[in-house]
């Protein structure tokens, strides 16, 4: 299996296709598997890289790293790896935290970013709330916990099988993730958006009951040329409830996302 060293971390990967590049990064505690039905179609036409993070999958799980910043950090340090010129970066969740953060930190390296279903900021005090008293409940009862809460990212009528394997994957990854969930809380990038240079294209679950429909609307308004797209009948994962539809959408703002060929 192919794997990087970053910072003294096996970072798993898969790379196949030719074509620009897209570089692919899961939301918390799951793996580059959650894009699988996706990559028969994208590897026609792309080169696609799926990445698991540090913490999670096959990848390494060290203490260290497993901060907004370090995970950002990760994925600069694979774009470069791996020489990919200026790819889409497209993140699920979390995953689209770090491509915001990278597109802002280091424009030079990304052509364009796709945030599908990401958390961007916490509108309400509530929602904040939520999220710290699942940092402790994670922390007496991860199992437990983790199964109770993963069932509310799916669309009702989801298959059962795909809720069980995403609870395998957050049951399997690392307990220091979970620092992530103090950690957003206070992340906030709107005043930044205004500034951001690199095409940015929010894709997003119409029924997501964990991240609102609000939020990635409000950072569009504030993000220049920025563009939604709503998946009709799709919760927090439209990658995995609908990969047909999710990935005609990817196809449908790519060029709305990039800003130079590879």
């Amino acid at each position: 299996m192919p794997y990087l060293d970053v910072d003294n971390t096996r970072l798993h990967y898969d790379d196949a296709g030719t074509g620009p590049a897209l570089l692919f990064l899961h939301g918390w505690g799951t793996s580059g598997r959650v894009w699988q039905s996706s990559l028969p179609d994208l590897v026609r036409d792309h080169r696609v890289v799926t990445l698991d993070w540090r913490g999670c999958g096959r990848s390494d799980h060290p203490a260290e790293g497993t901060t907004i910043d370090g995970l950002t950090a990760d994925a600069a340090a694979v774009i470069e790896a791996l020489e990919l010129t200026t790819p889409v970066v497209v993140g699920s969740s979390f995953g689209a935290v770090f491509g915001t953060e990278l597109a802002l930190a280091r424009p030079e390296l990304v052509g364009g970013v796709v945030a599908v279903d990401g958390p961007a900021h916490w509108p309400a005090v509530a929602l904040q709330e939520k999220i710290l008293g699942l940092r402790e409940q994670l922390a007496d009862d991860r199992p437990g916990t983790v199964a109770g809460w993963v069932p509310h990212w799916f669309a009702p009528g989801t298959s059962a099988a795909i809720i069980d394997w995403t609870v395998r994957q957050l049951v399997d990854s690392s307990v220091y993730l979970d620092d992530l969930f103090t950690e957003v809380t206070r992340y906030d990038p709107r005043p930044r958006l205004p500034q951001l240079t690199v095409p940015i294209a929010y894709l997003h679950g119409e029924l997501d009951t964990e991240i609102p429909l609000d939020v990635p609307r409000e950072c569009a308004a504030l993000t220049p040329g920025a563009v939604v797209h709503v998946i009709a009948g799709c919760g927090h994962i439209p990658h995995q409830e609908a990969p047909r539809a999710f990935t005609a959408a990817l196809r449908s703002v790519l060029p709305a996302a990039t800003r130079r060929a590879a």
